[in-house]
């Protein structure tokens, strides 16, 4: 469980609150979606929670433990892909035999088969690999370490279209029902197939915090006319009429959820903030 507790955070030297009395409750055991424009504290709050960060105000706590004492025992269990990085200018062989010492539950089978799935080689040395190459060797590792709490910082940015595809498949291979993911990004097209959770914050507030599976038993998304526009919760013009987020009757099918159209309905604040519930 993490628990964020009415924490305040500023960065030193910057007069300006990224987050002001922010509280916010991840269950383990799920893949959110952290979501949010740029500069909204997203990263921010990862960094928080890795302990790397520490809040002026408030609780930051991982399963009990304080995140800011960055006990050992914490640090073995969780892994942090930020959005920049540099790798050492050494061979993936030598980079795994400094760093998987880290991670009792290490799997070098899981290393080579997420590299495999992004049709990468075992022998290859990082700093001659391009920016997205280094990303995928980065996120194959963090999966590799067999960590019960994982988090990537926009992971798609840099990647092509057929490696954000890549992408989704070796995080649905490799989790498992006891690890917990969480995505931070503005891309939200890029990730929405996987996730079980959304989580969307504006600053110091949260917007949504709700399951997907809560979020699809309450609303339909589909093309409507412009005359039933009054009857949805959000719409934009697309193709065809009007892309809606609909209030679902009872006998109504339930419809794939739509990210972006929630994310664009939740910031312009035409979500009711009682519904759907936080789960």
């Amino acid at each position: 469980m993490i628990s964020i507790q009415n924490i305040t955070y500023n960065y030193p030297g910057s007069k300006h609150l990224v987050f002001k009395d922010f509280s916010l409750n991840l269950a383990p055991g799920r893949i959110y979606g952290l979501l949010g424009k740029n500069g909204t504290g997203k990263s921010t709050l990862l960094y928080l929670v890795c302990g790397l960060l520490r809040q002026r105000k408030g609780t930051v706590t991982l399963n009990g433990e304080p995140c800011a004492l960055r006990k050992p025992d914490m640090l073995q269990d969780i892994y942090l892909v930020p959005e920049e990085y540099d790798l050492p200018n050494v061979s993936l062989k030598d980079y795994v035999r400094s760093n998987s010492v880290f991670y009792p539950h290490f799997s070098e089978a899981t290393l080579n088969s997420c590299l495999a799935d992004f049709e990468l080689p075992t022998d290859i040395h990082l700093k001659s690999l391009s920016m997205g190459q280094k990303k995928k060797v980065f996120m194959s590792f963090a999966m590799a370490t067999g960590c019960s709490y994982i988090f990537m910082d926009e992971p798609t940015n840099g990647l092509d279209i057929p490696s954000k595809s890549l992408f989704r498949k070796v995080v649905a291979r490799h989790m498992t029902d006891d690890r917990t993911l969480i995505v931070a990004t503005h891309q939200v097209h890029d990730v929405e197939s996987l996730l079980d959770h959304i989580v969307i914050i504006d600053q110091s507030h949260v917007l949504l915090n709700s399951s997907v599976s809560a979020i699809t038993e309450a609303y339909v998304f589909r093309t409507i006319a412009e005359s039933e526009a009054a009857q949805a919760v959000y719409t934009e013009p697309c193709a065809g009429g009007l892309s809606a987020m609909v209030h679902r009757k009872a006998d109504e099918e339930e419809t794939q959820l739509n990210l972006e159209l929630l994310f664009d309905a939740a910031v312009s604040g035409s979500l009711p903030r009682t519904f759907p519930p936080a789960q």
